[in-house]
């Protein structure tokens, strides 16, 4: 009698057409999605995939146009600088000899890369309808409980913007606003300050007439006035939500979207809002403002991603909180960002065509 055993059984098995097929395939892919053999190399994928899952949600949160949960708004505020993180995985996946984990961070890099691009919903700004009927220079400042009032008063001085706005204007900021000099540059003003709560404080400062108007409310002072320059009338708004902290996050989101209704209805007269909006175009509370048709004023000039907030660290790392936004009848010519001394933020001086 002739026996067989159950291993020639398997080999006279025949191998059915499909998994002959993909036999071929799935060879270098089990290979590829290998984990890291050897204690060193098992440590390092795990050090790889650390951050690469972190970056990995808070790219999941911006594809999804979603701000999240802390830290995912925090760290979406400087959203360029998770190549770090990605870059350090790639590093430890190739360490590793992990090729599924090089895969991981080339890719994470690539979104990221992606992602970094200047946010433009309509693409291109139309050209203004009709000839240009007033030049405008506006600065925006920041004073960090008001530390940067004598800076502000030096740079107002010194390039002489027809519309100032200014956040965190405590006491000291009201009263070197009201000063002599200040008062014949500026007679149109709308300023409000609360003893005691340095934030609070804000104020509007025009070259030009100036009829204030109830402002956004919100934990900070958001005034907004209307200015009369060449016979039109120009809506101008402050804009200091509060900040994405812990805890906070509904405040920020429920502020930013008011300022967003605003701009929403704004119907068909020029439009400014300027000031520190504490978001930048990864927030996704900050593109839907933008998605309204208002443009960006540093993203217009090429300056979409130099950072005002934090001084201690700009130029080379930062954020860009404070803005200039504008209607279509607003087109913006040229953008500088100005150090002032004591403030973590930089000023945004804006020169603007009214049309």
């Amino acid at each position: 009698m002739q026996t067989t055993t159950a291993g020639e059984d398997r080999a006279a098995e025949p191998v059915h057409p499909v998994r002959r097929l993909i036999r071929p395939v799935l060879r270098p892919v089990r290979r590829f999605a290998r984990p890291p053999r050897g204690r060193a190399r098992q440590v390092a994928a795990w050090c790889a995939a650390l951050p690469l899952a972190l970056v990995g949600v808070v790219l999941g949160c911006r594809a999804a146009d979603s701000d999240g949960i802390t830290p995912v708004p925090q760290l979406l505020a400087f959203l360029p600088w998770l190549l770090v993180p990605a870059l350090l995985g790639l590093v430890l996946a190739v360490a590793a000899r992990w090729p599924l984990g090089c895969a991981w961070a080339l890719a994470t890099a690539a979104v990221t890369g992606w992602f970094m691009q200047p946010y433009d919903p309509g693409g291109p700004a139309p050209r203004p309808r009709g000839p240009v009927v007033a030049q405008l220079r506006v600065l925006t400042a920041n004073l960090e409980f008001g530390g940067a009032t004598k800076g502000l008063v030096d740079a107002v001085r010194r390039e002489k913007p027809d519309l100032v706005s200014v956040q965190e204007c405590d006491t000291r900021c009201g009263a070197a606003l009201d000063s002599a000099a200040l008062r014949e540059a500026y007679p149109y003003r709308k300023v409000i300050t609360v003893p005691g709560d340095a934030a609070h404080g804000s104020a509007i400062l025009s070259t030009y007439p100036l009829t204030p108007e109830a402002g956004i409310s919100g934990k900070l002072a958001m005034p907004r006035a209307v200015v009369r320059i060449a016979g039109r009338r120009l809506h101008v708004q402050v804009a200091h939500p509060m900040p994405p902290m812990p805890g906070q996050l509904d405040v920020w989101r429920t502020e930013l979207g008011r300022l967003r209704a605003y701009a929403a209805d704004r119907g068909d007269e020029p439009t400014l809002i300027a000031g520190d909006f504490n978001a930048t175009q990864d927030h996704a509370a900050f593109r839907s403002l933008l998605d309204t048709g208002m443009r960006d004023s540093a993203r217009a000039v090429g300056m979409s991603r130099t950072p005002s907030w934090p001084t201690l660290t700009t130029p080379a790392l930062g954020a860009q909180i404070d803005h200039v936004l504008v209607s279509d009848a607003l087109r913006p010519r040229a953008a500088r960002f100005l150090d002032l001394p004591h403030t973590d933020h930089r000023a945004l001086l804006v020169d603007l065509e009214l049309h």
